[in-house]
């Protein structure tokens, strides 16, 4: 008879079986069995079959009949709170690198509150209202003792960091512009605009909206950037101020307030006109590259003129001189590609104005409109909707109504499609032609940097504020925080889609190509060397955000203090503070 009593436990057993199809199977079954030595042999008793449990049950009952405790684990350790950490830890470990704290000013209450906002404003831009609200759920707002800030200390960092401006931004162009940091001299310059919301702002004027947002009250300003289109400074303007006016008073904060008297300005062709040339010339020191207007490039092309189409025969570009530019180069380009293009959009918007035209021309016809001020008013209203009226010849009379285009004019203007021409007061030792080419180019950096501020990962607008030093605040706290995302892009760029090496152009004036690591992350969507998930800046920011700080108690007592612990962080995740060349951090100071 099998002796009853004594201790039992799991034994476990495996068979392995190949089918008739060649795989190997494995079989487990858990017996909970009894054992004893009985005439100095061992005896064994099979107290039940557990099979039929799931595996965490039976490796609970294994370890309960091995002699291991078990309680319950709410009563072992619980997670009182967890915060997104990972991102913040991110962002504030690049604005280290870069000394941004130490950049806003001296340490002070005011300091933290101005360097939330602009990690705030790269991580999850929001109003100030909502901003306060969000500290208090993530590691921000515990880790910078910002629990409790109210609208007001808000309000007052923001005033604080606008009164530090000037001194902010002389650090930043002394690193970027001085000739230190900056060998080739050059300085972007471009306007931009945004809307306000309420009508009590000085700044707020009605201009040309570059935002298409007619009607609107709005804002300008523009922002300053070195050659590769790191922000470094930003004035705010009345909604109605023209290009060249604000690039004068750039100029002048340059000179004046940086202390820079050898830069070469980069501007567009409706910033950097004929007028603030001369006054550059008056100043000295200061250089220019910029683009001329079409009326301008028409006269070096008329009969005589310098700009002849066989210049394009052999190369895409050519350096031609003309005297009403002494002292001046000039750099033709003709992009074929930009061409065809621009015929294609000129036949397309005279298309479409005849088709707004054709049913008044019915209506004349049928005599159902007569008289030639009411005809007049008609074709008034649609003629130039697309900004192509001047391309067609209209003849009205009390009966009758002819419009035809003017193929003598559209062919003249189609002559000069896809060219434009540079002007600059660099002389050829310091930058050849193509280098001009591609020195104007970089402009499209600043397009870039408007795209970061307003759309893509600052929101900086509509604006709210009605001070005119709060919404110089505001749009200080976005360039601030555009200039730590550019460097947060370049610094993850193996994480996302960013073309980390593009090819150097052979040919300055055609587009440019992606590198084939760039196409090759496109199509996988994975990292060439880990094979880790790429992401869009945006998305990696969101990735890093689930790892979490939690502040886990271990045992019953409500008084056993708190011990923050990170999530296991992803592949992805330690990637990430790989690049940045730190562990991660448990906290964000």
């Amino acid at each position: 008879m099998p002796k009853r009593g004594g201790a039992v436990h799991v034994s476990t057993h495996r068979r392995h079986y190949v089918g008739k199809d060649g795989r190997e199977r494995v079989y487990e079954t858990h017996l909970l069995r009894r054992s004893w030595r009985e005439d100095g042999k061992v005896r064994n008793e099979t107290v039940a079959n557990l099979s039929h449990l799931p595996g965490e049950v039976i490796e609970l009952v294994r370890g309960a009949l091995a002699g291991q405790r078990f309680v319950p684990a709410e009563s072992a350790a619980s997670v009182v709170r967890s915060l997104p950490h990972g991102h913040l830890a991110a962002v504030a470990a690049q604005a280290r690198a870069l000394g941004l704290p130490g950049l806003l000013g001296p340490s002070c209450r005011a300091r933290d509150i101005a360097y939330a906002l602009v990690l705030a404003r790269v991580v999850h831009p929001a109003s100030k209202l909502a901003t306060v609200g969000w500290w208090a759920d993530t590691t921000l707002g515990v880790d910078l003792d910002l629990a409790g800030v109210s609208t007001d200390e808000v309000y007052a960092a923001m005033d604080w960091l606008t009164g530090r401006q000037d001194a902010i931004e002389a650090r930043l162009a002394r690193r970027h512009l001085a000739p230190a940091g900056n060998p080739s001299g050059m300085a972007l310059f471009d306007l931009s605009s945004s809307w306000l919301e309420g009508s009590h702002c000085p700044l707020a004027a009605r201009g040309y909206s570059r935002d298409g947002k007619k009607g609107k009250l709005q804002i300008e300003y523009g922002l300053l950037t070195d050659a590769a289109g790191r922000p470094v400074a930003v004035r705010v303007f009345a909604g109605n101020t023209a290009d060249p006016a604000a690039f004068v008073q750039a100029v002048e904060v340059i000179r004046d307030r940086f202390g820079l008297r050898q830069l070469v300005m980069v501007g567009d062709r409706g910033m950097i006109t004929s007028a603030r040339i001369e006054a550059l010339k008056e100043l000295g020191g200061t250089g220019w590259l910029t683009a001329l207007r079409a009326p301008a490039i028409a006269k070096l092309a008329a009969a005589g003129g310098p700009l002849q189409p066989t210049l394009f025969d052999q190369d895409d570009l050519a350096e031609i001189a003309h005297p009403d530019y002494p002292g001046e180069r000039l750099i033709a380009c003709r992009n074929p590609l930009l061409a065809a293009e621009r015929a294609r959009k000129r036949n397309d918007l005279l298309t479409a104005t005849e088709t707004l035209l054709a049913p008044i021309t019915a209506a004349v016809a049928a005599g159902r409109l007569a008289g030639a001020d009411a005809i007049g008013l008609k074709v008034g209203r649609v003629i130039n909707k697309y900004k192509v009226g001047k391309h067609f010849t209209i003849t009205i009379t009390d009966t009758s109504l002819t419009i035809t285009r003017n193929t003598p004019g559209i062919a003249a203007e189609a002559a000069l499609d896809g060219i434009y021409v540079l002007r600059t007061s660099l002389p050829t030792d310091h930058l050849d032609a193509p280098g001009v080419v591609t020195a104007y180019k970089n402009l499209s950096a600043v397009e870039r940097d408007f795209r970061t501020l307003k759309t893509t990962d600052l929101d900086l607008r509509p604006i709210h504020h009605r001070l005119e030093d709060r919404v110089r605040g505001h749009v200080l706290i976005a360039t601030l925080a555009a200039y730590l995302i550019w460097h947060l892009r370049a610094t993850l760029a193996p994480l996302t889609y960013t073309d980390e090496h593009p090819p150097q152009r052979t040919n300055p004036v055609a587009p440019a190509h992606r590198s084939p690591t760039a196409d090759r992350k496109a199509a996988h969507k994975t990292t060439p060397d880990d094979q880790l998930p790429l992401h869009s800046f945006q998305g990696l920011l969101d990735h890093l955000a689930t790892l979490t700080r939690n502040d886990i108690r271990y045992g019953p007592d409500p008084t056993t203090p708190l011990v923050p612990t990170l999530t296991e962080p992803t592949p992805t995740q330690r990637r990430a503070f790989q690049l940045l060349h730190i562990p991660i951090p448990l906290t964000i100071t």
